[in-house]
């Protein structure tokens, strides 16, 4: 007698298996339903919750063959550790994708004023541009901006995002950015007299940034009246910088206008 087996489904037919990865935390997949793509924040009995890049959650059953990871479908399955996961967050507070590759670069581009102001975003948010393929570049003065723009020639698939100094109604710089008139092209910019003062004063053990009088270098005027060498200003900045861990070390009309100019040009903001 010949044994068959219980199962007369034709090879053909089945459904090839799939591998089963553990929801681990900060593992970054989509839900093909609803195309819903985000981090594992929780992992309970039959269900997960994703997180997207805007902090948006959303829980989803832990069915077979449920979920895509890098293109290819899976089955989630519970970790070893029942417990809650969150995952880790980049310094910018968005959730961090171990492992992942700096996308190929976009052709829209980030400008931002100022050394020091460049070297702040890119401690904070560095992370965040190279999975979303943004290059940030220096500008050395807003005066160069109209000739920027021009030569940039923004558009569609290629947007521009300006982040200036001390962006102040009625200064030069004001209206230097209301020039720039394109759709495609944003100008934003921060209130304070240098990046310095959008570092929170608690996060350097200070009470707070001291006023300097008009007329006077400011960065020379704060280093002597909290005591910091004057003559190597560029030293003292490094000492700052060093201090930022993370976005919650910075205020918040920074942080907002440099989000601003990550959607824009990501065109996260899109309806």
């Amino acid at each position: 007698m010949r044994q068959y087996s219980p199962d007369l489904t034709p090879p053909w037919k089945k459904p090839k298996p799939v591998p089963e990865v553990a929801a681990e935390p900060g593992l970054v997949v989509e839900e093909p339903g609803t195309g819903f793509c985000g981090a594992v924040i929780r992992c309970e009995a039959g269900t997960v919750t994703l997180e997207d890049r805007f902090g948006k959650h959303r829980v989803f059953p832990l069915e077979p063959r449920g979920f895509l990871l890098e293109g290819t479908v899976v089955t989630l399955v519970r970790p070893a550790s029942s417990a809650p996961v969150r995952p880790a967050r980049t310094a910018s507070g968005s959730v961090a994708v171990p492992g992942a590759r700096a996308r190929v670069a976009r052709a829209g581009r980030i400008y931002v004023e100022g050394r020091h102001d460049a070297e702040l975003v890119e401690k904070v948010w560095g992370d965040d541009l190279r999975i979303e393929g943004v290059v940030v570049e220096y500008l050395e003065g807003v005066d160069d901006l109209p000739a920027i723009v021009a030569e940039f020639a923004p558009g569609p698939d290629a947007r521009l995002g300006v982040l200036v100094d001390h962006l102040v109604p009625g200064t030069k710089e004001w209206r230097i950015a209301q020039s720039v008139t394109s759709g495609h092209a944003l100008v934003v910019g921060h209130p304070y007299i240098d990046i310095w003062e959008a570092v929170k004063p608690s996060s350097l053990g200070i009470e707070g940034w001291p006023r300097v009088p008009h007329g006077q270098d400011w960065k020379t005027g704060v280093c002597r009246a909290l005591g910091w060498p004057s003559d190597n200003t560029g030293a003292v900045w490094q000492a700052i910088l060093a201090k930022v861990t993370s976005y919650k070390d910075l205020e918040p009309e920074l942080l907002g206008r440099v989000e601003e100019l990550i959607d824009f040009v990501t065109g996260a903001g899109d309806a």
